[in-house]
């Protein structure tokens, strides 16, 4: 378990884990108004969170199955990507892909967060690579 500093200024409760093994935690709007999502319109909604999330990992924001398939309301830039280093409010990119207009309340779950670690690559520049059976076969080169 790792440990994050979080400040809520938002009157809805820290993300938490919906299940035992869950891996996301929900994240909720935090808007003075609800906010009618039109089909094809996307919106930046607020959380009222800041992190403050170690070196060596990133918090991913991801879609919620349901609104993805209930309503067609997903994460634009999924996996979104919110760096270390960055201390502003946590902020979700939500799309209608849907057929009807969805209305955003505050307190509604809107995405999920998932903390990921990941690796800090080291270049080592080089004239040839490493031969593979594959080599440079691309898309759809291993079949259908």
């Amino acid at each position: 378990m790792i440990a994050i500093k979080v400040i809520n200024t938002s009157n809805n409760n820290l993300p938490n884990y919906q299940t035992e093994h869950a891996a996301g935690m929900d994240i909720m709007a935090f808007i003075a108004e609800p906010i009618l999502l039109h089909p094809g319109a996307r919106i930046l909604v607020p959380s009222g969170l800041f992190l403050e999330i170690p070196v060596g990992y990133e918090i991913q924001i991801r879609p919620r199955s349901g609104l993805a398939f209930k309503h067609g309301i997903t994460v634009l830039n999924s996996p979104g990507t919110i760096d270390a280093d960055y201390r502003g409010e946590i902020k979700v990119l939500l799309i209608n892909h849907g057929a009807e207009a969805f209305e955003i309340k505050s307190g509604e779950r809107i995405a999920q967060m998932i903390l990921a670690k990941h690796e800090v690559i080291n270049w080592v520049p080089t004239e040839e690579l490493t031969e593979t059976n594959r080599g440079k076969g691309g898309y759809g080169s291993t079949g259908k």
